[in-house]
């Protein structure tokens, strides 16, 4: 029986985060370090004409001002002649400040000034005049969308079916199309690198979800061997996407860094935050439903256009989970991008799961109501038992007993189908319901973990933890297998001299690194049971690796825990101070027969205000099938998270662009609305638990997006069942229903 996993923890980094012990970018101290501060452009597009520094340069404490007059050039990229490994950086088109005097979009950073204190640079920055000469520019998503192209990532999917056909002859047809505007991630801590020179070796402290990819960007940019260049994190305070891939500034903070011969320090502002990593792009859906008078689906037409940046190529997938969701045979989701000039967009919480699932499950609402028929039925009439899109048996979905636990613990049983039909006092009531879906990856990764003869470990890996509880994770896997309590293992992450950890993304960490882990503890297990056996009297002898285990300090026969060792004793006898193994985890090939996806089912009651219009969530039931839980109080905090976040997605949330002048004007927290404790009021989460080790060894799946996938459309068509409104671009504000 499970010592830890599966059982409440608390995380074991909580006092050091709540004490200030946990160090994160910026908090580092590093002797001798100097400030920088960017300075940001005004227009959207064109070039700059002039940059006079004169006045900054002079003013107290400033080191120098660089600036794409004086600033070294960064690269070159890869090319075909290049090794194999720098050959992907030719796909990084990512941004790269102060190389030219061309401007891509607002808030472009046109200088960086470093000073001896923060504020000293701060108000030589404001010092710096650039004369520009401005081009006509385009930020308006539903301008350009008529130029928009399909994605160059590979071939576009094909059509399942006939779906054009099937459409035409269907006896019930919807067909609507939904917008979302710009969203921004807004963690707590805002972005920031410390970055030093020894020589042609690089040290940076940075926030990032994957010290890997920086190391390479970085040694790319600098030329210099990967093995030269060290990237630390171990505490990244929220990222959600926003620091999947290297942003611009830590590039500039290491050319500040090495021109100087000093220590530089680069933070953001709230305000650079906005323009300095990506976001949830624009998009524009249009979702077409036929179905037979029954109400089972005959066709679905899933189309969507979205954002990218005049200068590099960005899709979130959007329209791509729409083909595993429901049972249809014939099926069309094409997904195109159109460039603007503006940043490129990045992946953000859920990125296209979230975003296809409020089009498709508010598009399947619809299709209920032109049925009368119950929206939880219509769903499952249309349940896929196999994968729709590969015909292959799912390796483990519990979605149907999600969607029956959801409706019971809601009541869903007590819903009226007319719009405006539920009141609470002179408040409408609606009730609304979906479906999430997120996949189960898992990613390459390795662990070392080294055992000491005196009962404790440590264990290495360079994953990265941006708040969903990685350090106690590792640390319960660990103590698991190598049979020690949690106060026994030591945790090392974020720094990529340890063994290699993919990016913390895609709610994979788990998944990837855990096994991994449990590689680790397993391999070390099996070194014990080696050196054990050259004694002849053994207990253990003829035993395989796969017969024992570790616990309380022995070596023991699963068996017959009486057949056991003490493993101090036989680490002393072999003259053995530690036994350290490194274990690099990869996917199965069994992974390849099965669809592999993680579930949930939504519930949400909302109570509308008819007067001014306001909505508030007053209750959301979230039941989520994700394989095994490891920590439950760790995993019902993610899913509330996921709510809460999809409350802001569909109440609050919008990035406002002046397309004027292409400059994004609610760039603070005062203005760019999320959640508030006021806005959030009962939320249960439940786990349905599947035994499905063909995902991982450990038998888990991705969870940390999932939670909030179907939420913003639940919300929505429990806002039309309410008020017999449809709203179909977000956020839903008061005065899209007055």
């Amino acid at each position: 029986m499970a010592r830890y996993l599966g059982k409440a923890m608390s995380r074991v980094d909580g006092v050091a985060k709540v004490t200030g012990k946990a160090k994160y970018a910026a908090e580092f101290q590093v002797p001798n370090v100097a400030h920088g501060f960017i300075v940001t452009g005004t227009i959207a597009k064109g070039r700059i004409t002039a940059i006079d520094t004169r006045e900054a340069a002079a003013a107290p404490g400033v080191i120098r001002v660089f600036t794409h007059e004086n600033a070294p050039r960064l690269g070159p990229k890869a090319t075909e002649q290049a090794p194999p490994r720098a050959m992907r950086e030719e796909r990084d088109k990512s941004f790269r400040a102060l190389q030219s005097d061309r401007i891509v979009f607002n808030q472009q950073p046109v200088a960086l000034v470093v000073a001896e204190t923060f504020e000293q640079a701060r108000h030589a920055a404001r010092l710096v005049k650039v004369s520009y000469l401005a081009e006509r520019h385009e930020t308006d998503t539903e301008s350009v969308k008529g130029r928009a192209r399909v994605p160059s990532q590979g071939p576009p999917p094909r059509p399942r079916g006939t779906p054009r056909e099937a459409m035409a002859a269907a006896p019930v047809k919807v067909q609507a199309e939904y917008r979302i505007p710009i969203e921004h991630h807004n963690p707590m801590e805002p972005h920031a690198a410390i970055a030093f020179w020894e020589g042609d070796s690089l040290t940076i402290f940075d926030k990032t979800q994957g010290v890997y990819g920086v190391r390479e960007h970085l040694a790319n940019s600098f030329g210099v061997p990967e093995a030269n260049v060290k990237v630390v994190a171990p505490f990244v305070g929220g990222a959600f996407g926003s620091s999947l891939r290297p942003n611009y500034y830590p590039a500039l903070t290491a050319m500040a860094a090495r021109e100087l011969r000093r220590p530089v320090k680069v933070v953001y502002t709230r305000r650079q935050m906005y323009t300095g990593h990506g976001y949830r792009p624009y998009t524009i859906q249009n979702v077409a439903l036929g179905a037979d008078r029954a109400g089972k689906l005959q066709s679905i037409i899933h189309e969507a256009v979205h954002n990218t940046s005049s200068f590099e190529e960005f899709s979130d997938g959007t329209t791509g989970w729409t083909r595993q969701l429901y049972a249809c045979p014939n099926l069309e989701a094409p997904l195109r991008i159109a460039g603007t000039d503006l940043n490129t967009p990045t992946w953000m919480r859920a990125p296209g799961a979230v975003s296809g699932m409020f089009a498709l499950e508010c598009a399947m609402d619809e299709l209920a109501y032109a049925l009368r028929m119950d929206p939880l039925q219509l769903r499952l009439v249309n349940y896929a038992e196999t994968d729709p899109d590969s015909g292959k048996p799912f390796s483990s979905k519990a979605l149907r007993e999600c969607y029956r636990l959801g409706a019971e613990k809601f009541g869903w049983g007590r819903r009226s189908m007319e719009p405006r039909s539920m009141r609470d006092g002179r408040l409408l009531v609606g009730w609304g319901m979906a479906t999430g879906v997120w996949g189960a990856w898992q990613n390459p990764a390795s662990a070392s973990i080294a055992l000491r003869a005196d009962g404790t470990a440590r264990v290495l890996t360079a994953a990265t933890d941006i708040g969903p509880g990685t350090y106690t994770v590792v640390t319960m896997i660990a103590a698991e297998f190598l049979g020690l309590t949690p106060e026994q293992v030591s945790i090392e992450l974020g720094e990529s001299r340890f063994p290699y950890a993919p990016s913390q993304g895609g709610s994979t960490m788990t998944a990837s690194v855990g096994t991994a882990v449990r590689g680790a503890a397993l391999a070390v297990g099996a070194r014990l049971l080696a050196l054990a056996n050259r004694a002849p009297d053994s207990p253990l002898r003829g035993a395989a690796d796969a017969d024992v285990e570790m616990l309380d300090g022995r070596l023991r026969l699963k068996s017959d825990p009486s057949r056991s060792v003490v493993i101090a004793d036989v680490m002393r006898r072999n003259d053995v101070a530690e036994i350290a193994r490194t274990f690099d985890a990869r996917p199965s090939p069994e992974r390849q027969k099965y669809a592999t996806l993680a579930h949930g089912a939504q519930f949400v009651e909302v109570k509308v205000d008819p007067d001014v219009g306001t909505v508030r969530v007053a209750r959301a039931i979230e039941v989520t099938a994700c394989g095994k839980i490891m920590n439950p109080k760790a995993s019902h905090s993610q899913e509330i998270g996921g709510v809460v976040w999809g409350i802001g997605m569909a109440l609050h949330e919008a990035t406002e662009i002046d397309h004027r002048y292409g400059r994004i004007m609610n760039p603070n927290l005062q203005h760019y609305h999320v959640p508030v404790n006021a806005d959030v009021q009962m939320i249960e989460t439940e786990f349905v638990e599947e035994d499905d080790t063909v995902v991982n060894p450990l038998g888990v799946k991705g969870m940390g997006e999932l939670g909030m996938v179907g939420i913003p459309a639940a919300i929505a068509n429990a806002v039309f069942h309410a008020t017999g409104k449809r709203v179909r671009e977000l956020p839903i504000t008061p005065d899209k229903l007055l």
